[in-house]
């Protein structure tokens, strides 16, 4: 049985929040409303996200505030973020939101196909993650377990093809940098950063399953 992935929506404004339910309802994925950074933030402590929709204005703790605590975070750090702002002042204000950790920056009124389409290449990223870290746990499990032989050859064929599910991920992300630079060169540049360590994380992880890594011997 597949998990759905979560989205959390941040926005003060409660008619704000019930029009991203209705552009993001085609994703089947689930959808939790915070209407404010404080409220978000708590979310945050419980529950993982694919992304984060994080509308700018907000009173009290506006969206640069909580993006700031967001990324400082360990647990939360690399998780995607959108800003969602109704006003556009300009380049700095945009440079401000990159600056503050965001992969994206739409002004409204958007576009609701794009952002849609947006959302779902996180959300796609994220379930493909998911498989990766259970797939290498199951495997880790098989290894310690002293398994010899037969067992072992499987084992090494699964990591095989854990390798080139993760290359497969890596081409996805590289094809997605293209995708977002046709929009904002910032953007690109943030999400590349954000999904190379990642990517990088998981090749890791896998590089260290490999018979002879480093600890094995002894």
């Amino acid at each position: 049985m597949v998990q759905k992935a979560k989205i959390l929506l941040v926005d003060d404004r409660p008619e704000n929040l019930l029009a991203l339910e209705a552009i993001l309802s085609a994703l089947d994925q689930t959808l939790v409303r915070a209407s404010s950074g404080e409220e978000a933030l708590k979310a945050l402590l419980t529950d993982d996200f694919a992304v984060i929709l994080l509308d700018v204005q907000m009173p009290g703790m506006d969206g640069f505030e909580t993006a700031a605590h967001i990324k400082r975070r360990e647990r939360t750090r690399d998780i995607p973020i959108i800003f969602l702002t109704a006003i556009n002042h300009g380049p700095h204000h945009t440079f401000r939101g990159y600056a503050a950790g965001a992969v994206d920056y739409i002004s409204k009124p958007f576009d609701p196909w794009v952002l849609r389409a947006k959302v779902s290449v996180f959300v796609e990223l994220y379930m493909k993650n998911c498989q990766l870290r259970e797939q290498a746990s199951l495997l880790r499990l098989q290894l310690e377990g002293g398994r010899q032989s037969s067992e072992a050859k499987e084992s090494a064929g699964l990591l095989a093809e854990l390798s080139a599910r993760l290359a497969a991920v890596e081409e996805q992300a590289e094809a997605l940098s293209k995708q977002l630079d046709e929009t904002a060169e910032a953007a690109a540049v943030a999400t590349a950063a954000h999904l190379e360590r990642k990517l990088s994380g998981l090749r890791r992880a896998l590089d260290a399953l490999e018979p002879g890594a480093g600890g094995a011997s002894g």
